[in-house]
């Protein structure tokens, strides 16, 4: 039995390649005249999918068409529903026999097939990349299964190297280093001329280290057992001899000791070529291998229109194929959406796998309280997301300390730390009415200065669910952030203890490396007067910052204000700030009966405008443990080795004794 032919010219195309394209399709049956063909482009209009095609019979670049006998025949286009591309269909004006060809054509006009009036294809590599052509030979609307034609889409030339590498590392300990080679729009390639060599470096190494690398046919290498022998920042740079082009890794910041491992990735977000629900699968692939990630979270909205039970299941299902120990961390999750206000949109996260989605519409997880009194801290976090976007905002009125244990500070539609005229750099704003403006009850800033305590993360992209709107509704869009997370190993149970203790910082996109300490507590911790009596005089702040660009600015909020500003001249710096104002002068009054408290965050801007954000640390203000009369008498009788006056001794005693009346 005789099958039709599906032929592509070209069967292999560049990612963005701008060129027309022809589908030839030879049947192997008689198609009478009136047979109807209909092409669906399998795109979903996305930025990055194939350039939608003008049927316009006027249309001279961009076009549609077929050719049947020589002849151009213009195509009606169908609008498919739930989509903004529609299907072109064909009526056949002449018999079409076994054997002949009716070709598509997608690009330029008939005659003018010059390359810059044809269409541009995705912008994303695949791999049989597929098109289908349904057919109905009576012309009655009852298509067949479809024909398929496939066509191979490659990286475009080499635009980019980058350069994967742990962010944490401790002196003379081997790490290795991937090393991608990629196109415009991040596909990897060896699209590239033959005798292009990229040189390896780093100018803070004792010796040299200079080697030179080929474009491998994969368009990527792994490069094991690097290490330095001194503390420090390091920047790993490539440079590609034929053009003089340097690229630079992120920052790497060396330890004399194991600090922990900082970890990057998205607990809210998707990718922007790939669905991550019913493409869960290719979803993960990138975040794990084109954009190097450590961890992820799926994060489909609750409802059943938007997540059904045979997508929660794929979802599921992917992502307990995905996790990787010392890998690939990933973690289910949910979007659920409440009352305004009260309780927000959150996305809700699962320390184990095989857990049930928690539907709104259920009477037994229609409330926050009713899922919180389900489940323990140890099985989920419950994460505020959006809290300023005005009409799902969260005012923290009822915040719970044990399940709200980080809050989302950024995302691609603003940040939520504070309002525009206070200094908001990434407001919610929306050129439309219809859009989302910013809400200020649901400020981070203010939810702090009430004593809610929680870590921060950043969100990514997100068009589904609340998001689906604002593409349509003028929203001013940023860069997708990124989370670091700070924990004592790469696996699921290391990560969720990690995001439980507050270990986190979040970022507007860019691995911008940095740490907080008081008095040697990290970031996300708490502290007290009472165990540490020394704070009431002074609170000694060390900490780091290494960007990725030259640093504009290093704040140090205290409270809601601005404490310090540092001006880095370089794109790193190490500081050291001591507070010596009276703890309790500068402290925040409860209004429970919980102590007076302080809280300090580091806030770090970019030349290039990218952000990032620290975990507080909080310091609760409460009267000194009084010394023991043994204690008192020892300090003054034992001979000290450094000599000092008994009587300023005997002052500073007093003065603790007095601290206990605050």
């Amino acid at each position: 039995m005789r099958r039709s032919i599906c032929m592509c010219d070209p069967g292999v195309g560049l990612a963005g390649e701008k060129r027309t394209w022809k589908f030839v399709y030879t049947t192997a049956t008689n198609l009478p005249k009136g047979a109807k063909l209909k092409f669906n482009l399998g795109s979903e209009g996305r930025m990055v999918d194939w350039e939608i095609p003008n049927p316009s019979p006027k249309a001279t670049e961009n076009a549609i068409y077929a050719i049947v006998e020589e002849k151009a025949l213009h195509p009606h286009p169908i609008q498919v529903k739930g989509s903004i591309v529609p299907e072109y269909e064909f009526t056949l004006p002449v018999p079409l026999k076994a054997g002949q060809d009716f070709t598509i054509v997608i690009g330029a006009s008939k005659g003018k097939e010059k390359k810059e009036k044809g269409t541009m294809g995705q912008t994303y590599s695949q791999r049989r990349r597929p098109f289908y052509l349904f057919i109905d030979p009576k012309g009655k609307g009852k298509y067949e299964e479809p024909e398929t034609f496939v066509i191979d889409i490659k990286g475009n030339i080499l635009h980019n190297v980058k350069v994967l590498t742990p962010s944490f590392v401790t002196k003379n300990k081997r790490f290795d280093v991937v090393v991608r080679f990629e196109d415009q729009f991040g596909n990897l390639t060896n699209n590239a001329p033959d005798d292009t060599l990229i040189e390896l470096s780093h100018q803070h190494l004792r010796e040299n280290l200079n080697w030179k690398l080929f474009l491998p046919e994969t368009g990527f290498i792994t490069l094991p057992n690097l290490y330095f022998n001194e503390e420090g920042v390091y920047t790993i740079t490539l440079k590609n001899l034929k053009n003089k082009e340097v690229y630079c890794s992120p920052p790497i910041r060396c330890f004399s000791e194991q600090k922990g491992f900082l970890y990057w990735g998205l607990l809210h977000g998707e990718s922007d070529r790939f669905d991550s629900a019913e493409n869960i699968e290719s979803c993960l692939r990138h975040f794990r291998d084109d954009q190097g990630f450590n961890f992820y979270a799926s994060s489909p909205f609750e409802m059943l229109d938007e997540s059904s039970n045979e997508v929660w299941k794929l979802i599921t299902h992917n992502i307990s194929e995905f996790n990787e120990e010392d890998r690939f961390t990933t973690f289910v999750g949910f979007q659920w959406c409440g009352e305004r206000k009260a309780e927000g949109c959150r996305e809700i996260i699962y320390a184990k796998e095989s857990k049930a989605l928690l539907k709104s519409k259920d009477a037994k997880y229609n409330t926050l309280k009713k899922i919180y009194k389900s489940f323990s801290p140890k099985d989920l976090i419950s994460i505020p997301l959006f809290t300023m976007g005005k009409g799902f905002e969260f005012d923290f009125k009822d915040f719970n300390p044990e399940f709200e244990r980080v809050v989302e500070i950024y995302n691609s539609w603003g940040s939520s730390e504070c309002t525009q005229k206070e200094g908001n750099r990434f407001p919610i704003l929306s050129s439309k009415k219809q859009g989302v403006s910013e809400a200020a009850e649901g400020a981070i800033r203010n939810a702090l200065n009430k004593n809610c305590r929680f870590g921060f993360i950043a969100g990514g992209l997100d068009d589904r669910g609340i998001f689906s709107p604002l593409f349509e509704n003028g929203q001013q869009q940023y860069p997708p952030g990124l989370t670091g997370i700070i924990a004592k190993g790469h696996s699921r149970d290391a990560i969720f203890e990690a995001l439980y203790n507050r270990n986190c910082f979040a970022t507007t996109g860019k691995r911008i490396v940095l740490g907080m300490e008081i008095i040697g507590t990290p970031m996300g911790h708490e502290l007290n007067s009472a165990d540490k009596p020394g704070l009431f005089v002074n609170r000694h702040i060390t900490g780091y910052v290494a960007g990725t660009e030259k640093l504009h600015s290093v704040e140090l909020i205290c409270n809601g204000t601005v404490y310090q500003t540092l001006k880095p001249e370089g794109t790193s710096i190490d500081f050291i700030i001591d507070d010596s104002r009276r703890l309790e002068k500068i402290a925040i009054d409860n209004k429970d009966k919980r102590p007076p408290f302080v809280y300090y965050y580091l806030r770090v801007t970019q030349e290039d405008g990218h952000m990032a954000w620290g975990s507080p640390i909080w310091i609760d203000v409460l009267p000194p443990k009084p010394f023991k009369p043994e204690l008192r008498k020892q300090l003054l009788t034992k001979k000290p080795t450094i000599q000092f006056d008994e009587e300023d001794l005997e002052e500073d005693l007093e003065d603790l004794d007095d601290m206990t009346d605050i």
